[in-house]
């Protein structure tokens, strides 16, 4: 995939050509561990879109209930998103993630033990505590580990692994549940975490007090970060496009397959399978060829741009029904997989000592995005029906008034393009 491409940063020292048996093992033993962090952590965010209809009849809640319920997940994820770029930038990413997991294993078991929604919900938002480093926490060592350029690729590399996340969290799950039921998943969840971490803990480290920067400077650089023009042009993008596409596939794709299109919950998870393969098939795009592209002429930037907007034309052909879900929910993965070529992009407008936080700090506006959307589908489903809409209009005028707003938000990502060429190119 990548591999023959990959060299260390410091490109001074005498390891900085190293043999190409020296470039394999680097890679093995360092993305597989990531890797694996990040497809728990993606199959968690995704697996209460399948099991949703037992958790409404087990607790007889509302769908602003199960929003807020899942939605916990992002909530705390989101929460701990500027901690954790300092937590990364200062102690570095293999034992921050290490210990994380095993929170979020803890979230698992209280999960899997909870009898009511409160128990539930605090179970759940361990586990997006546990998770919250596992993307960003690869960013970090990436950055550390190999060049700029090669940056996207290994992203996408990653993202590959979160795509193979969604596809045990479809499908897999739902034939699981009549043998295991829903506690029993998480019972397994909370070995495999356990089982990551120890993984994690064998991966190369690398110093990371080479800055020197205090607390106060590590949290002073977070406001440079927030001040720059550069971020703000990615930022609303970050929340209603991405945010909004994770409180979909996270949680109210299933709903709306089996409401606004008469699905039954086998076919509906058929369709969230596709959903993930789609999404595998473009991280493997980016991750293979985006190299490739940039030498022709096909930037980083004009592929994110171009997989936003068609992003949103899938999404307005759901909610008109334009043609068979099969069709329309792939296209919507496959386009919004591009959309993770954000946050190399960002970051690479700002020194490496600081990409951790820079990263996390576009995190944080994603999975706030993420955490108020999931919930606020749920209450605005309730908000449309309690109005007279039929339990199916309800979703698609929800889904339209989602999709108004991220269209506002993906012409301001298009229209001050000259912010990114004064603060690094983007």
């Amino acid at each position: 995939m990548v591999v023959n491409d990959l060299r260390t940063r410091d490109a001074g020292s005498n390891d900085a050509d190293p043999a190409v048996s020296s470039h394999l093992r680097l890679w093995f033993r360092l993305v597989p561990a990531y890797a694996a962090g990040y497809f728990l952590s993606y199959g968690l965010r995704s697996v209460n879109a399948v099991i949703a209809p037992e958790l409404m009849q087990e607790l007889s809640i509302t769908a602003a209930g199960l929003g807020l319920l899942t939605s916990a997940y992002f909530l705390a994820f989101g929460l701990f998103q500027l901690p954790l770029g300092l937590l990364l930038d200062r102690f570095g990413p293999r034992r921050v993630e290490a210990g994380l997991l095993l929170v979020a294993a803890l979230g698992c078991v209280l999960f899997a033990l909870g009898t009511s929604l409160e128990t539930l919900a605090v179970g759940r938002a361990l586990i997006g505590l546990g998770v919250s480093a596992c993307l960003m926490a690869s960013f970090k060592a990436f950055s550390q580990w190999f060049p700029s350029e090669r940056l996207p690729s290994l992203t996408a590399t990653i993202m590959v692994a979160g795509g193979l996340g969604a596809l045990s969290a479809s499908v897999p799950i739902e034939a699981a549940l009549p043998l295991l039921g829903w506690r029993g998943v998480f019972w397994v969840c909370a070995a495999l975490l356990v089982l990551a971490a120890g993984f994690l803990m064998t991966v190369p480290d690398k110093a990371v007090t080479a800055t020197g920067e205090s607390i106060g400077q590590q949290i002073r650089a977070l406001g440079s970060i927030y001040g720059n023009p550069v971020f703000w042009r990615f930022a609303p993008q970050g929340c209603f496009i991405v945010g909004g596409f994770m409180a979909i596939q996270g949680l109210w794709a299933v709903p709306w397959l089996m409401e606004v299109n008469g699905a039954s919950r086998t076919d509906a998870a058929g369709t969230l399978l596709l959903l993930a393969l789609s999404m595998l098939v473009g991280f493997l795009f980016v991750a293979t060829c985006s190299g490739w592209l940039s030498r022709r002429g096909i930037t980083p930037m004009m592929l994110l741009r171009t997989g936003m907007g068609l992003a949103l034309v899938a999404e307005l052909a759901i909610i008109l029904k334009l043609a068979p879900p099969a069709l329309l929910w792939p296209l919507l993965g496959i386009t919004f997989s591009l959309g993770n070529i954000a946050y190399s992009q960002l970051s690479s407008a700002f020194a490496v000592s600081m990409s951790g936080r820079v990263n996390t700090a576009l995190n944080l506006v994603v999975f706030v995005g993420a955490f108020s959307l999931q919930w606020g589908i749920g209450a605005a489903v309730d908000a449309f029906g309690a109005t007279g809409f039929t339990r199916a209009g309800a979703f698609q005028a929800t889904l339209a008034s989602l999709l108004t707003l991220q269209t506002l938000a993906f012409l301001w990502f298009l229209v001050p393009l000259k912010w990114g060429r004064k603060s690094g190119g983007v």
